[in-house]
């Protein structure tokens, strides 16, 4: 009986020192919960906009929990819109800032998206393995990561989002013949009209980057815009001259990023899915942090700020999308040229005007190079899942050079779209940095 009580001691001891060790966070952690919401909303297909808030509010829950711990991240308070401090924790003791910050992060991502089980199924399976590790750590640091949840998602439903779901379509009767019409094969209606709406992170307004007027429209031979509508059409009929085998048509493919892409056989209307510009972006933020060896506060300022520049340069896109309201060149190519064209990417539902690929990688690609430096090299892997192969860029500013241009090839864009909108990100990228405290590679 004595040697009974004694073996029962010795593990209840065992069992105590063992529930009293820290639980460890990864930064694996933090890239899977990531990557596990980036998979939800391509399953859910929400739209690029809609995807770069998603995005934006999780990780800047994650980001004041760390901040709070290290001195020399400085909070976002002061730095964008209506922001105000963070609950204190009640117990710093117990604490663990990486857990918590990761349960803020899984919580309010939870609220942002439709398929909420996907998320719960991923986070439960790190609670499991916390809770076994340290019960009281891991009940405090949840607690406190909830709290800050529900703190930033307060704050979130201020931004006027929730009202734009309640806004009228956008109006696509007009005898105006360069506005912007429908495309096939489904027709959708323009999304998210009233985007400018949302309240900015750090621009003044929606408007702050609206940049210069697109070419006048004119079907002139001689005008500048019937120029670029017929290169266009040319490059479009080159590259599908070459096949499959086209440098163009790879890249074209590789940043076509496009969530829904509607496919027509006979009566049946199906749907392909795939990431967004911003989730795309998102990935290579991923893949700089693993190839720079990151901490998990450095990985969540690097996350934090690229996602900021992302939600920017959608509302200031998608102002000027509007506001032009310019007609798609596969419209006019299939009214004055080919009935029969078709782009090589498929025309998605928005006016024309600027490129969204060219602004948000513009945008990302410069707060990018603020984190880890000018001429970064980096093997993008984003697409694999999606059937396509591994790129390799120089620098983010590369690779935001042939996003941008990818939009021409694909058929999709005009010149002027491109260029602009890549000038328009990166001015706006430029102000993401100036405006916030962009910690740099090595410091």
């Amino acid at each position: 009986m004595k040697r009974f009580s004694i073996i029962i001691l010795v593990f209840t001891v065992l069992w105590s020192c063992q529930n009293k060790e820290n639980i460890i966070v990864t930064t694996e952690d933090y890239h899977a919960s990531v990557d596990k919401v980036t998979q939800v909303m391509v399953h859910d297909i929400f739209s690029p906009p809609v995807a770069s808030r998603v995005f934006a509010y999780p990780n800047i829950a994650a980001y004041e929990i760390m901040a709070s711990k290290h001195s020399d991240n400085n909070s976002l308070v002061g730095q964008i819109a209506q922001l105000t401090k963070i609950p204190q924790p009640k117990d710093t003791t117990n604490l663990n800032f990486e857990l918590a910050a990761l349960v803020a992060h899984m919580e309010l991502s939870k609220r942002l998206i439709f398929s909420e089980q996907m998320v719960e199924q991923f986070r439960d399976s790190l609670y499991t393995k916390w809770e076994a590790i340290n019960s009281k750590q891991f009940e405090i640091s949840k607690t406190y990561g909830e709290e800050v949840a529900d703190f930033i998602g307060e704050w979130m439903d201020t931004d006027n989002y929730k009202e734009t779901r309640t806004m009228p379509k956008f109006s696509v009767f007009s005898d105006d013949p360069s506005r912007w019409q429908p495309t096939p094969p489904a027709y959708m209606d323009g999304i998210e009209p009233h985007w400018n709406k949302i309240r900015p992170f750090t621009l003044d307004s929606a408007a702050q980057f609206k940049p210069v007027p697109p070419p006048s429209f004119s079907m002139d031979k001689e005008s500048d815009f019937y120029k670029e509508l017929e290169e266009v059409y040319a490059i479009s009929n080159e590259i599908t001259e070459k096949g499959d085998t086209s440098e163009e048509l790879q890249i074209a493919q590789f940043w076509d990023c496009n969530p829904y892409v509607s496919i027509t056989r006979g009566h049946l209307m199906f749907a392909t899915k795939k990431i967004t510009p911003g989730a795309h972006w998102i990935g290579i933020t991923k893949i700089a942090c693993r190839k720079s060896d990151y901490d998990m506060m450095n990985t969540i300022n690097a996350y934090t700020k690229t996602s900021l520049g992302i939600f920017e340069a959608f509302i200031s896109c998608w102002d000027e999308k509007y506001r032009s309201n310019l007609i798609r060149p596969e419209t006019l190519i299939n009214k004055h040229f080919d009935d029969s064209w078709k782009s090589i990417l498929q025309t998605p539902p928005f006016p024309e005007y600027t490129s969204g690929h060219s602004v948000v990688s513009g945008s990302a690609s410069t707060v990018l190079t603020a984190i880890f430096g000018d001429n970064f090299q980096f093997d993008d892997d984003t697409e694999i899942p999606y059937g396509l192969p591994v790129r390799s860029y120089q620098s983010f500013d590369k690779a935001a050079d042939e996003a941008a241009i990818s939009r021409l090839y694909g058929g999709i864009h005009y010149r002027a779209a491109v260029g602009i909108g890549l000038q328009q990100g990166r001015a706006l990228g430029d102000f993401v940095v100036d405006k916030l405290e962009i910690i740099a590679k090595g410091k």
